[in-house]
């Protein structure tokens, strides 16, 4: 067993649940034993050896000073690490203890401008499963990012709108409460979806009692009930939230100065299948160039780009705010050199919400003082800008108005007034503050700079008195102030020199004089340090007592730089104002797709979704525009319910509570999930949430699974859809049967993505007129992708013979290896070949009864089936009585009173029968 420094470093680990410890000894930092070698890895630092009572322990470590950046790397790779600080026993010994636990959701000094959140997810302890997620709600959830000190709490009913949520936030580190910490289910649902890490804090931080008792502590009693904080689960998290930013030493709690309890009711619902569908902030392949947030991100300071990322993923349903976005926005695409004028300004701004925190962290140094003094000087310059320019009259003035201007002036003042310019990294070296700011300071300054001045003038003067040359006065840590002469006129020094120290070519004296003097500049340093410290810790609390007004202005102006990029990407790009309404409508004239049309030469589209036309059936060749007609929907929908103008010539938009996408799936064969299964969850997800105020994009339903239980899927959702949810729908497929609903539903219309076909050539138009398509072009796409010229010159035959419903020679081996064909029919009921022998008409005579087998009336046949709802005779005749017991059950549902999902479990019943 391990003793020693190393025994200490043990036990004080064991002390603490964090995966790494970080020991003070002197003036490093060491890891020993497993950590030494982790941290080796992650941070390329040299490891070495540590004897311990004869074992040897791997050690590494790092200077005192540099801990920090350290600190953060291992912390952004998930890595909870332990900080043990040493300090002075009575006995003038030395001890150790863990002063701080820093976490992924409790670090101040991240890397990136993006919010840092920790989460925290409970459940009622009593509370079963069966949810969308597999559990059921409500929830009640926190997110705090110590970085800015925003604290956001709510309720959440379900377990899709939390998965929603989670995906929307992506917090660094999750608390998970006692009922969901050891839940599979909820913990699959953060693995999958989030790069966070999971954390179990200790479960009375989660009771009710303690819980509200930290909010109280924290935020007074009367706040919970005056920003309506009044669901208990809700309080749960908030108070395990506060505690752990408190036990794990963060130092930022005090930053978190207002609690803001926020309703789901008020913001669109779009999922994290949606938002990566839609590429919110990130592609399908995880790169952020390529995404919408980047494509229209103009902001110039590092909030102003949270905030606009937030108003993307979080859009709104509140019309007079979204009216006041859009106003801000019109001003300021209409104003040019204002909007120039007020980014310039902008872009010399510092992160004040982050200021904020390390202000009241303590952390804080001069450095980040300053920043703070010069982003207060910028308000006025903010307002001049807007004083006598069309944007005096518009919201944007609005945003400087929540602004205590008056105390952020004095608080400049003061910072002015206090700091140096170009002060030291380090708090306790002195010259952080000017001369003026402190009589006592002042007094101090002036007798060290007296004492300085007399010892840089004497070696002139011992020089002149002794006849001296080659004389120099210094100062190391070793020696202290010294006096240092050559070696050849060493032996002509004066008496009282005493010699300390002889070097290779000259020698070093000290004289009772000096020492006096050397006694003196340390005292004096000494005082100065601590006094300047002193001072310059009460001026950042004053700092710290502004964090609040801080925070304010640090909003305003992420909110005017927000409201700028989206009014210099609208000028720039032809974007155009929506009109917003509360009917159930989207009317679009010439849209385009925003991120595609900065990489191409676009064909805008028009489209009309209203009470009485409803829902699209879209059909047309793959790679012909359906996908970026129907995402470009979706995100104008979304565009505009985030204040922004969209790509359009025109464009009506009834606000929507919810915007819904199934588009395509990546195989999760890995988690045990197949593409098919993943496609039926998020179709049932869309069925349960959709309402008719949602929007709903589906890009291909049932192309999973085999064709007749594919459209069967298909036809039965578009009933369900339009007859029961009556949402907006856009729905591409390749089904051409679905076309026929438009001519049994009211609100189904067909539009399509047109072809020009001239001289066997294919030219996509990507333009969608009115109407079903009466071909797919699968064999041309196949050609453009590159399959080789065989397979698709083959193809393009067997596709000729099947629409002149002729024999297909299905070619192959024969036995021994001699090559030969089998005259065959495709039969779609059966989904195989039919083999038979040749008539004269180039028809293929069915085997079993002699008659022309003609794909033709078969495929009429079956689709009139189909749509009756019952097999034709010829399947009849030839059914099984499992078969026939099947078609009388699928006979006897009520589509009406049936659900999405009893429906699936029902074609998976009937399936397993037939097999």
């Amino acid at each position: 067993m391990a003793t020693g420094i190393v025994g200490e470093f043990l036990d004080l680990k064991a002390e603490t649940d964090a995966d790494l410890l970080a020991m003070q000894c002197g003036d490093f930092y060491e890891f020993f034993a497993e950590d030494a070698e982790t941290v080796a890895d992650e941070l390329d630092l040299k490891v070495s050896k540590k004897s311990s009572h004869g074992s040897s322990y791997p050690m590494a470590g790092v200077p005192l000073s540099e801990l920090t950046p350290y600190l953060k790397s291992l912390v952004e790779r998930g890595y909870r690490v332990a900080v043990a600080d040493q300090y002075e026993t009575d006995d003038g010994g030395h001890a150790r203890e863990v002063t701080r636990v820093v976490t992924p959701g409790t670090l101040l000094e991240t890397s990136d401008d993006d919010a840092r959140y920790l989460a925290t997810v409970v459940r009622d302890d009593d509370d079963g499963g069966g949810g969308a997620l597999g559990f059921d709600g409500p929830y009640g959830v926190a997110f705090a990012d110590v970085t800015t000190g925003r604290f956001l709490v709510t309720d959440i009913a379900d377990g899709s709108d939390l998965r929603a949520e989670l995906y929307r936030f992506d917090p660094a580190e999750i608390l998970p409460g006692p009922a969901l910490r050891n839940d599979d289910d909820f913990l699959a649902t953060v693995r999958d979806d989030l790069s966070g890490s999971v954390s179990v804090f200790d479960a009375e931080a989660f009771a009710p009692g303690r819980a509200a008792h930290a909010v109280r502590e924290r935020f007074g009693s009367e706040t919970a009930d005056s920003v309506g904080l009044d669901s208990e689960l809700a309080t749960r998290a908030a108070g395990a939230a506060l505690s752990y930013v408190d036990e794990t030493g963060a130092g930022v709690l005090a930053s978190m100065t207002r609690l803001t309890a926020y309703e789901n009711t008020d913001h669109v619902d779009v999922d994290a299948t949606t938002q990566r569908n839609l590429e919110l902030t990130e592609t399908m392949r995880g790169d952020t160039e390529g995404s919408l947030f980047e494509t229209i991100d103009h902001t110039v300071t590092a909030a102003g780009g949270r905030l606009l990322r937030e108003w993307l993923t979080r859009p709104r349903r509140d019309r007079d705010a979204l009216d006041r976005r859009l106003d801000s926005v019109e001003a300021l695409a209409g104003a040019t050199l204002a909007r120039d004028r007020l980014r310039e300004v902008l872009g010399d701004a510092y992160d004040l919400e982050r200021l904020a925190a390390r202000a009241t962290s303590g952390s804080a140094g001069a450095h980040e003082l300053l920043s703070v003094r010069d982003t207060l000087a910028l308000l006025p310059a903010l307002a001049d800008a807007i004083d006598g320019t069309p944007l005096a009259d518009s919201p944007v003035a609005t945003a400087l108005r929540d602004v205590d201007r008056e105390r952020a002036r004095d608080r400049y003042d003061e910072l002015a007034e206090a700091l140096a310019e170009d002060p030291p990294k380090t708090k306790t070296q002195g010259g952080l503050l000017q001369k003026g700011y402190d009589d006592e300071l002042d007094e101090l300054i002036s007798r060290h700079e007296e004492v300085t001045e007399w010892l840089d003038g004497l070696a002139d003067r011992e020089k002149r008195r002794h006849g001296l040359s080659h004389v120099t006065v210094d100062r190391n840590k070793t020696d202290g102030y010294y006096i240092q002469v050559g070696k050849s006129v060493a032996d002509g020094v004066p008496e009282h020199y005493r010699e300390i120290k002889t070097l290779k070519n000259s020698k070093r004296f000290v004289t009772d004089e000096l020492e006096e003097r050397e006694r003196e500049v340390m005292r004096l340093e000494e005082a100065r340090g601590e006094l300047e410290y002193e001072l310059f810790e009460a001026l950042r609390e004053r700092v710290a007592a502004d964090a609040e007004l801080l925070q304010d202005a640090g909003r305003a102006l992420a909110e005017i730089d927000a409201l700028a990029s989206l009014a210099t990407h609208a000028a720039g790009n032809d974007w155009t104002r929506p009109e917003l309404t509360d009917e159930r409508r989207l009317s679009v004239d010439a849209g385009r797709h925003p991120v595609v049309e900065r990489t191409t030469d676009f064909v805008p589209n028009d489209l009309e979704l209203d009470a009485e036309r409803g829902f699209l059936i879209v059909t047309g060749p793959n790679m012909s525009g359906k996908s970026t007609y129907m995402r470009q929907a979706a995100l104008i929908q979304l565009l505009a319910q985030a204040g922004s103008f969209v790509p359009a010539r025109a464009a009506t938009v009834g606000l929507a509570d919810g915007i819904y996408t199934r588009v395509g799936a990546l195989d999760e064969l890995a988690q045990g999930r197949s593409t098919f299964m993943v496609e039926m969850q998020e179709l049932s997800n869309i069925l349960h949430s959709a309402t008719e105020d949602s929007l709903v994009i589906l890009d291909e339903v049932g192309r999973g699974t085999a064709t007749y239980d594919g459209i069967s899927i298909a036809w039965a959702a578009t009933e369900y859809l339009h007859n029961e949810v009556r949402a907006r729908t856009l729905f591409a497929t390749h089904y051409h049967e679905l076309t026929t609903l438009a001519d049994h539903l009211p609100r189904v219309a067909n539009v399509h993505v047109a072809v020009d076909e001239r001289d066997d050539e294919v030219t996509f138009l990507r333009t969608v007129r009115e109407g079903p398509t009466n071909r797919s072009y699968g064999v041309h796409v196949a050609d453009l992708a590159g399959v080789p010229e065989p397979v698709v010159g083959r193809a393009d035959e067997v596709l000729d013979r099947l629409r002149e419903e002729k024999a297909i020679e299905a070619k192959g081996s024969g036995g021994g290896g001699d090559g030969g064909t089998t005259q065959a029919v495709f039969d779609l009921s059966s989904g195989s070949f039919e083999s038979g022998r040749d008539d004269p008409d180039g028809t293929v005579s069915d085997s079993g009864t002699g008659r022309p087998a003609r794909n033709g009336d078969r495929n009429a046949e079956e689709s009139r089936a189909a749509a009756d709802g019952a097999p034709s005779a010829r399947s009849e005749a030839a059914l099984d009585p499992t078969a026939r017991e099947v078609i009388e059950a699928v006979n006897d549902v009520d589509l009406a009173e049936t659900t999405p999902v009893d429906l699936l479990a029902r074609v998976r019943e009937w399936q397993e029968q037939l097999e």
